[in-house]
């Protein structure tokens, strides 16, 4: 059987020491395309886009601090707090979801304390079409980066990822993960179509739902991000996502988000 066969660069160009890479232009199109969808849907529902600059700002230090901070706490603690200077070295990679996802909802209390006119929940759920898009745009740079990559495969579309000097073909369980949060950004676009951010939280309570339950699932066939992970009974990316999902099922459920009142600001 053969199989596909992954050996791109993982720099666009390089010019002298320089060169962007494609994971740095998948985040920053993630970004842009959310920032463009709330957008739309600020002037859609008669809100101020003026302050969608700071709250883009908020969200991507709130994304970047937090997917730091949890990679470093979450997969290798020992290591970072023996050498916490460490923790600003970002260019040497690693950055938790999960981090990230605890990231955001803190950027998002920190605007509401600067702008009272919002409420969280209306905020929360109204940034979830831009979160799953920008988390699948993401984890489309982590395939250019041939990184989280799928435990040994012999499925019809298993991947050899050959710029990892590796001869032998893998899930390409990035790409589930991807293919899984497009999908939920066009089904929360639909469901906004039809009056679903009406009911407080119930959009955000989906994103987590579904993200951490697909997570979840698709761990089950991703390598492990850390040794100590084996000897679990679950890995960390697991475990770390069960709050997610009981958070999103609360959300769903009605009984968090309900008591929000939400007025539109002027």
């Amino acid at each position: 059987m053969e199989f596909i066969v992954w050996d791109v660069q993982r720099e666009i160009f390089r010019i002298g020491s320089w060169g962007p890479r494609w994971y740095g232009l998948m985040f920053a199109l993630g970004f842009i395309g959310g920032y463009t969808i709330v957008k739309k849907i600020f002037e859609h529902e008669g809100r101020k886009t003026d302050d969608l600059s700071s709250l883009l700002t908020y969200v991507i230090c709130g994304t970047i601090l937090g997917a730091r901070l949890g990679h470093c706490l979450f997969y290798a603690p020992q290591h970072y707090l023996m050498r916490p200077w460490d923790i600003l070295f970002v260019w040497e990679g690693g950055l938790a979801s999960h981090g990230g996802t605890l990231g955001v909802l803190t950027a998002v209390w920190l605007f509401k304390r600067q702008h009272p006119e919002y409420g969280y929940m209306w905020l929360g759920d109204r940034l979830t079409l831009a979160i799953a898009l920008t988390a699948g745009c993401i984890r489309i740079g982590n395939f250019f980066n041939s990184e989280i990559v799928g435990t040994p495969s012999q499925v019809p579309w298993a991947i050899i990822f050959a710029n990892n000097g590796e001869h032998f073909p893998r899930h390409p369980a990035m790409l589930y993960e991807a293919l899984s949060y497009l999908l939920l950004a066009l089904t929360l676009w639909f469901l906004y179509r039809r009056k679903w951010a009406s009911r407080p939280g119930h959009m955000l309570g989906l994103l987590f739902l579904w993200i951490f339950s697909s997570r979840f699932v698709i761990e089950f066939v991703k390598e492990n991000q850390a040794v100590f992970e084996s000897g679990l009974p679950l890995n960390m990316g697991q475990i770390l996502s069960l709050p997610f999902i009981l958070l999103g099922i609360g959300l769903l459920s009605g009984k968090l988000g309900q008591s929000e009142h939400q007025t539109p600001a002027n």
